[in-house]
């Protein structure tokens, strides 16, 4: 992952329970609405499968990581599989350290500010605020006030709605998964609702920058 470029535009996927059938479709039109990073759940059936079948779909048009990452033995299989980044619900201390000795950005899960900045001082690219739709957006701006300089992604009710409010509330990068990659859109293969749902984020971001 190139973190320079995802902070540019700060936007992340979440691909959890997609079948191999649906990969294509659903990576094509992420692809054609505009995002850029992508992150396939390893907890997902096939992840490491469906991460390389990803890579090859995208062919350098997307960042493909790897979220879910519990222990180092998904990690192996993630970075083999051609993951670029790592995404993780809690803090896994042994994960995020393999990560930063191996300059792969990881993006550690912490709810409280303990966990937060314990993740930070780890190394982390971002601290992921998860889920942070319990406390909604102004937790991000109390958590600003002491850890000014902590780089943290929203994930858990984002949505073009409220990505504004995130925006200046202090979070600095954005994670959505099920709202936008809804099991009943890919069920009926209505795989253009999902672009029109990721173009609405991409405008709202592109309002706030």
């Amino acid at each position: 992952m190139d973190f320079e470029a995802f902070q540019r535009k700060p936007l992340m996927g979440i691909l959890r329970g997609i079948q191999l059938d649906d990969l294509a479709p659903v990576v094509e039109h992420a692809i054609e609405a505009g995002l850029e990073t992508l992150e396939i759940t390893m907890n997902t059936t096939g992840a490491s499968e469906l991460i390389k079948h990803a890579r090859d779909i995208a062919d350098g048009r997307l960042v493909l990581g790897a979220g879910t990452v519990l222990d180092t033995v998904m990690l192996d299989a993630a970075l083999e599989a051609g993951a670029t980044f790592v995404v993780q619900p809690t803090f896994v201390e042994e994960v995020a350290s393999v990560c930063v000795q191996r300059k792969i950005p990881v993006f550690p899960g912490g709810l409280t500010p303990t966990e937060v900045y314990t993740a930070w001082r780890a190394g982390a690219a971002m601290v992921k605020v998860f889920p942070a739709q319990v406390f909604g957006p102004g937790y991000f701006r109390e958590l600003k006030g002491p850890f000014d300089d902590v780089l943290l992604l929203a994930c858990g009710g984002v949505s073009s709605k409220t990505l504004a409010a995130y925006s200046r509330a202090g979070a600095d990068a954005f994670a959505f998964g099920a709202s936008v990659f809804r099991e009943e859109w890919i069920t009926r293969k209505e795989y253009g609702l999902i672009g029109n749902a990721i173009r609405e984020l991409v405008a709202a971001h592109n309002e706030v920058v």
